[in-house]
């Protein structure tokens, strides 16, 4: 009788884990005009709205001049399983809205959750659109405000689910304050003008046309049209004012999350060359960090890489222009804003624009209402200004009186008797106060909003160094109460302050994810593909090989005898040659993509496939958003496998020569003698609770397999739960 060795029983169990593993709109062109509405005493235009609800006009009356400023929030994600989202925006916002009489409101995206409460089903439900419409009632009554300044659009969340725009489950169209005011084209822009200036916002919905089930409906997907009719709006006032137009653009997801279109053009282009000041959006949360901030331009010099990533939050400079004259060409450049959200960090972000500069503070609301808020809008924060700043403060073009004082906007529901400007130096290795200065209320015949200002003398401020003087404002209110702005750096001379990115922040900031997907499928599948040629060429190979070659022979001698037993596993490399293909030319998955439930749709690499198109094609939709669950499963699961497969095997090859030297065989023998049992016995009872304690690292990859397994299931799991699928049947 023939009794099986160790080797042979291992052989036999790693095949068992092996199989286990591996198992639109019209352009206006006229607009009309409503009676002039005040409000809290203060002179402020009933929005002017064209016919089609696209463009409206706020006009502006009252002091501080030159000064105006609008509120964000974002990722509201009101759901029926988180009632205290809901209340808690209808608690604290109205009132700071009231407080801080913004121009306009801007909500961008994610107005409702659309998860189940286990957060692993995604479609729409209606009863957290109709709270979300009282609550924005109740809002805007507490904050006394016009409603037609109010701004919201769709977040991939309020599209979850939705086959056709307008549909039964589109439920923005129905209850969101857009689709209430008439505003029902993907791209609305408005104008907010004084005597002096004119501010365009242009607002844009590049959610998916056909809105897929989450977690595939991760990506804004601008087509053609939507771009073009976003480059027309930027574009209404280019040749028609006679006033400095700022332009502003706001969306949901930030251009890292943003697909090309068709035709190849992307946002970023149209806001270039339409010279964009900032584009404001939301989608990411903080969870990711907090200086989710990216700076963009425009240059003849950039690196092929750069279409893919860009390592800072700041792009590298493209050098100052020496000449100063007013032929030179100017860097066309723009910062991209992503605020957070108010899920769970309950944040709220005012923009202010003092004659044409741009700043920003973010509230955080977590521990309830604020009394006092401050934002200093001069010197400008280092970390966020253009780059054009330094070239003005060195052509001297911009007007020196707008140097000549510290400013600052502050909102406070109780009288303020005093507010102070400090500046530290931050030379000496630590905050050095260098300037502390009362500031003055800025007198108007209407007041809007309290500007503080105080004169100093900035020549005595300019320094090389864009964070060596930092600003700090204080407010004191008539109830003896102090409010501290955040310390900020600032440079006189218009220099950029370093803004680093952590890990996290480049990875969802810094990535251009829809140009890097492809390249990093196909990049695993070259690594693939090359282990699998070099294991046919290595089959072939008469040469001897053994764990003693990563000592005696060299690295790529030992790489070679790792994957010559690899190949030794059983079926393993057609296994997973046949793996590879499947998943290539085959659906991964097949489930209900819409609300609804209706037809199934099933998934590849390149997107989902829900019917053919018009010629009879297959048409892939969810592209780059399939991402989510494709790359964690080559990643995270196939290329684990066969890792701790090679791993596996490796330990087989080490034990296998340790067994055949205690048992004083070669081994290369292929005859097995016939031992006595009572030897064979003898040896074992001897050896086995040696070499039993010496394969701790075999047992440790078995456990490694098992969590592998464990990966699988539960990313299984998320999808059979998400896409409501029969795991037997709609998995391959």
């Amino acid at each position: 009788m023939h009794f099986p060795t160790p080797v042979e029983v291992e052989k036999q169990q790693e095949m068992g884990a092996v199989l286990l593993i591996l198992s639109l709109c019209l352009l206006a062109t006229s607009f009309s005009f409503a009676t002039p509405l005040h409000f809290k005493g203060i002179s402020r235009s009933n929005p002017q709205t064209s016919p089609n609800g696209r463009r409206a006009i706020v006009d502006v009356k009252g002091g501080p001049e030159d000064v105006m400023w609008v509120v964000q929030l974002s990722d509201l994600h009101f759901s029926v399983h988180n009632p205290d989202r809901a209340r808690d925006f209808s608690v604290l916002v109205g009132p700071a809205l009231s407080m801080i009489n913004p121009s306009l409101v801007l909500i961008t995206g994610d107005l409702t959750d659309g998860k189940s409460k286990d957060l692993l089903t995604m479609k729409q439900d209606e009863a957290e659109w109709v709270e979300y419409k009282k609550v924005m009632e109740d809002v805007v009554k507490k904050s006394e405000l016009n409603k037609n300044i109010f701004y919201d659009l769709k977040g991939n969340h309020d599209n979850f689910g939705i086959p056709t725009i307008g549909g039964p489950f589109d439920f923005f169209s129905k209850y969101s304050i857009n689709a209430q005011l008439g505003r029902s084209g993907q791209v609305n822009s408005v104008t907010v003008q004084t005597a002096i200036r004119k501010l365009l916002f242009v607002g844009f919905d590049s959610t998916m046309l056909v809105g897929l089930r989450g977690p595939t409906n991760l990506f804004g997907h601008p087509t053609d049209q939507l771009l073009a009719e976003i480059d027309s709006e930027l574009a209404q006032w280019n040749s028609l004012s006679t006033k400095p137009v700022t332009k502003f653009s706001f969306g949901h997801f930030p251009l890292s999350f943003s697909v090309a279109s068709d035709s190849g053009k992307i946002l970023k282009d149209i806001f270039i060359n339409q010279s964009l000041s900032a584009y404001l959006c939301g989608h990411l949360h903080t969870r990711f960090g907090k200086n989710l901030k990216r700076h963009h331009h425009s240059s003849d010099n950039l690196f092929t890489s750069q279409k893919f990533f860009q390592w800072n939050a700041q792009q590298t400079s493209p050098g100052s222009t020496e000449n100063c004259s007013n032929e030179s060409p100017r860097l066309k450049e723009f910062w991209e804003w992503e605020m957070g959200d108010w899920r769970k960090s309950r944040t709220m972000r005012i923009l202010a624009i003092d004659r044409g500069l741009l700043s920003f503070v973010d509230i955080d609301f977590t521990s309830g209402a604020k009394e006092v808020i401050i934002l200093p809008t001069f010197p400008l924060d280092s970390r966020f200004t253009l780059m054009s700043l330094a070239d003005q403060y060195k052509c001297q073009s911009a007007d020196p009186s707008s140097y000549a004082t510290i400013r600052a906007l502050v909102f406070s529901f109780s009288s303020i008797v005093s507010v102070t400007a400090r500046i530290y130096d931050s030379r000496p290795g630590n905050l050095l106060l260098v300037l502390e200065v009362s500031m003055e209320k800025h007198v108007g015949t209407f007041s809007r909003g309290d500007l503080y200002m105080t004169p100093w003398n900035y020549k005595a401020f300019e320094d090389v160094y864009p964070d060596r003087f930092w600003l700090q404002i204080e407010a004191t209110d008539i109830k003896g109460g102090s409010t501290l702005s955040e310390l900020r750096p600032f440079s006189i001379n218009g220099l950029n302050a370093k803004l680093s990115w952590t890990w996290k922040e480049f990875i969802v900031m810094g990535c251009q994810w829809d140009a890097l997907y492809y390249p990093i499928i196909w990049s695993f599948y070259l690594f693939m593909f090359s282990i699998l040629i070099i294991l046919t060429i290595l089959s072939f190979s008469k040469k001897h090989y053994n764990y003693k070659s990563i000592e005696n022979k060299g690295f790529i001698n030992g790489i070679a005898w790792v994957l010559k037993e690899l190949y030794g596993v059983p079926l393993l490399w057609p296994g997973m040659l046949i793996y590879l293909f499947y998943l290539l030319l085959f659906p991964w998955l097949c489930g209900h993509v819409f609300t609804d439930g209706g037809e199934r749709g099933y998934m590849t690499y390149k997107g989902w496939v829900v019917k053919l198109n018009e010629m009879g094609k297959l048409e892939f939709i969810g592209f780059p958003d399939v991402m989510v669950v494709v790359l964690p499963h080559l990643f995270f699961v196939v290329l684990p496998t066969i890792l701790v497969t090679g791993a596996l095997a490796v330990e087989r090859g080490i034990y296998r020569e340790h067994f055949h030297l205690l048992s004083g065989k070669k081994e290369d023998d292929h005859v097995v003698e016939n031992m006595g049992s009572q030897g064979r016995d003898s040896c074992r009872n001897e050896k086995s609770p040696h070499l039993l304690g010496k394969r701790w690292i075999r047992n440790i990859l078995l456990v490694a397999s098992l969590v592998v397994c464990w990966k699988h299931f539960k990313n299984c799991r998320v999808l059979v739960k998400a896409y409501e699928m029969n795991p037997l049947l709609h998995f391959p």
